[in-house]
C-alpha cells in the first residue's frame, strides 16, 4: 500500500512538474512575440482597424509600442510604427521581407500576379526591376518623354485660365487626375485619353475601380473558411474591370504592333529620331529572342496596369494635398510664389529644369509627403523565420510599416502635426535640405525603401513639383464665400490617402502673360 501511495505521489509530482514546465515554455515562447492587443475569435483584431487603418494602427502603437503583433482574421501580422523598427525590417532584415502578400483581387486583376509590383521576389521581379530603372522609368526615357509632360501641364494651365476668366470653381483633384492620367497614358502608349472624352472617362473609371477593389477589405484574404467564397460579391466586379481593361489593352497593343510592322516595311523612323513609348519598349523586349527573360502578353498588360494604378491618382492626390495646405497657410503660399517669381520671372512658365533652383518648393512637397504620404502603409510578407528587436517573427507573417505614423513621430519631428516646410530648408549648412524622400532616411518613407521601393519616384516628383509650381505661379486660389475660407483636411478611405472632401477652389489669374499661351 505504501509503495502504491509512493507511486501516486511520484506520478502527481511528475504530472505537476510537466504541466509547469510546459506552461513556462509556452509563456517563454509567447514572450518572444511582439506585444498584442486582445483578439476576438475568428476575426482577430479586424474590429480595431476601423474606420481608417493607418490611423487605428497608430493609436494601437501608442498603447503597445512601436512593434506590435495583430491578427487580421487568421493572418498573423506585425506593425512597425517607428523609424528604428522600419529600418530593422526594410534594411537590416530586408532579405526576409522582400515579398508582398498575395491578395485575391490583385492576383486576379494582374493575370495571376504577372505584374511587377506584386510579383514574388525572384528572377522575374529582378529582371523587371532592372528594366524599370534602366529603360522604362530611367532617366533617359523620362528625358525623352519630357515634351509630353510639358504639353500636358500647359493644357492644364490653359483649362484653369478659362475657368478663371469665367469665375468658375474647379474640382482641383478631379482636374489633377485628368492631367496625370494623360501624362501616364501618353508616356505608356502615345495616346492622350482626353482626346476622346468618353474613352478618357472610361480609363479614369477603370483606374479608380482598380484602386477601390484592390484597397477594399476582402474576407477571402483573411478568414480561412471564406477563402473560396465570394460573400461580398467582388467576383463579378473584378471580372468586369479586368475584361474592360483587357479589351482596351488588346486594342492598343494591336495598334502598336500594326504600326511597328508598317515601320519595318517602309523603314520609317529607323533613323533613331522617333521616341519610343513604354509599350514599344516592352514589345521590343518581348520580341527579343536573346532577352534573359521572355515577357508574355499578360506580363505586359499587368505591368501597364501597375503604372496606371500607381501613377495616376497618387501624384494627383499629393499635389491636391499640397495646394490644400498652402491655401490654409497663405504665408507659405506667398513665400513659394516669391521664390518662383524671383527665379523664373513673370514672362514664362516654370519648367522641370527650374525645380533644382526652387528649394522652398521642394520643401513644400517633402512636408506634404511627410504629413500625407500617398502610401500610408508599406506592406510586405516574411519569407522565413527571423528575430527582430528580440522578438520572433515567423515566416508568412504580414508586415505593415506605418509610414503615416512615422512621419508624425515626435521623436524625430518637432511639432509633428504642423505644416512647416521650413524644416526641410537648410540653415547655415545644417544639411536638413538633404533629407531625401527616396528611402534612405527611415523617418521619411513616402516612396518606400530598399528593393521594393517605388521605381517611379523620379517621375512622380517631376510631375508633382512642376504642376504645383505652375499652379502657384499662375493663380491665386480662393475658397468659400469671399474667397478667404479654409480647407477641411480630413482624410478619406482608400489605399492612397485621398481627401475626405474634394478641394474646390476658384482660380484667379495673376500673370496676364500666360493668357495667350
Amino acid at each position: 500500500m505504501a509503495d502504491f501511495q509512493g507511486y501516486i505521489i511520484l506520478f502527481l509530482v511528475w504530472l505537476t512538474s510537466t504541466i509547469l514546465v510546459r506552461t513556462l515554455f509556452k509563456s517563454s515562447a509567447k514572450s518572444r512575440l511582439p506585444p498584442s492587443p486582445f483578439a476576438l475569435p475568428i476575426i482577430g483584431h479586424l474590429h480595431l482597424l476601423a474606420p481608417i487603418p493607418h490611423q487605428a494602427l497608430h493609436k494601437l502603437s501608442n498603447s503597445y509600442g512601436p512593434l506590435i503583433q495583430i491578427f487580421l482574421g487568421s493572418v498573423p501580422c506585425v506593425v512597425a510604427s517607428s523609424a528604428e523598427m522600419a529600418k530593422e525590417f526594410l534594411k537590416t532584415h530586408e532579405a526576409s521581407f522582400s515579398n508582398r502578400p498575395q491578395l485575391a483581387a490583385v492576383d486576379y486583376l494582374t493575370y495571376g500576379s504577372q505584374d511587377f509590383s506584386f510579383a514574388p521576389y525572384g528572377p522575374y521581379w529582378k529582371f523587371m526591376k532592372k528594366l524599370c530603372m534602366s529603360e522604362l522609368l530611367g532617366g533617359r526615357t523620362l528625358d525623352l518623354l519630357l515634351p509630353v509632360r510639358v504639353d500636358e501641364i500647359k493644357c492644364f494651365i490653359e483649362l484653369l485660365l478659362k475657368k478663371a476668366k469665367a469665375g468658375e470653381a474647379v474640382d482641383v483633384g478631379g482636374e489633377l487626375i485628368r492631367v496625370t492620367n494623360n501624362v501616364i497614358s501618353r508616356m505608356i502608349m502615345s495616346e492622350r485619353c482626353s482626346e476622346n472624352e468618353n474613352e478618357a472617362g472610361d480609363v479614369r473609371k477603370l483606374v479608380q475601380e482598380t484602386a477601390e477593389l484592390t484597397g477594399k477589405f476582402n474576407l477571402s484574404d483573411f478568414i480561412w473558411f471564406c477563402k473560396n467564397l465570394d460573400l461580398q460579391g467582388f467576383g463579378k466586379r473584378l471580372k468586369d474591370v479586368r475584361n474592360r481593361f483587357d479589351e482596351m489593352m488588346e486594342r492598343i497593343i494591336k495598334e502598336h504592333q500594326d504600326a511597328r510592322k508598317r515601320k519595318t516595311k517602309t523603314k520609317i523612323g529607323d533613323g533613331g529620331d522617333a521616341v519610343k513609348d513604354v509599350l514599344d519598349i516592352l514589345l521590343d523586349i518581348s520580341e527579343d529572342e536573346s532577352s534573359e527573360m521572355k515577357l508574355t502578353r499578360e506580363n505586359i498588360k499587368a505591368f501597364i496596369l501597375d503604372i496606371f494604378a500607381a501613377g495616376t491618382d497618387t501624384s494627383a492626390i499629393t499635389t491636391e494635398w499640397a495646394l490644400a495646405e498652402l491655401v490654409n497657410h497663405p504665408h507659405n503660399m506667398e513665400k513659394a510664389r516669391e521664390e518662383i517669381d524671383s527665379v523664373i520671372g513673370k514672362d514664362r512658365l516654370v519648367a522641370e529644369s527650374d525645380i533644382a533652383n526652387l528649394p522652398y518648393l521642394q520643401a513644400i512637397v517633402k512636408e506634404t509627403l511627410r504629413l500625407h504620404p500617398t502610401g500610408p502603409l508599406i506592406v510586405r510578407e516574411s519569407s522565413e523565420d527571423c528575430t527582430i528587436a528580440g522578438y520572433k517573427i515567423p515566416a508568412k507573417t504580414r508586415l505593415f510599416v506605418n509610414v503615416w505614423a512615422i512621419g508624425r513621430d515626435p521623436n524625430h519631428w518637432d511639432n509633428p502635426l504642423e505644416f512647416q516646410p521650413e524644416r526641410f530648408v537648410s540653415e547655415e549648412g545644417s544639411g536638413k535640405s538633404q533629407l531625401d524622400v527616396r528611402g534612405q532616411h527611415f523617418h521619411l518613407l513616402p516612396f518606400g525603401s530598399g528593393r521594393r521601393g517605388c521605381p517611379g519616384t523620379s517621375l512622380a516628383l517631376q510631375v508633382i513639383q512642376t504642376t504645383l509650381a505652375a499652379m502657384i505661379q499662375c493663380f491665386e486660389w480662393k475658397v468659400g464665400d469671399g474667397g478667404n475660407g479654409t480647407v477641411d483636411m480630413e482624410e478619406g478611405h482608400g489605399l492612397t490617402l485621398p481627401r475626405a472632401h474634394p478641394l474646390v477652389c476658384v482660380p484667379v489669374a495673376r500673370l496676364n502673360t500666360f493668357l495667350s499661351m
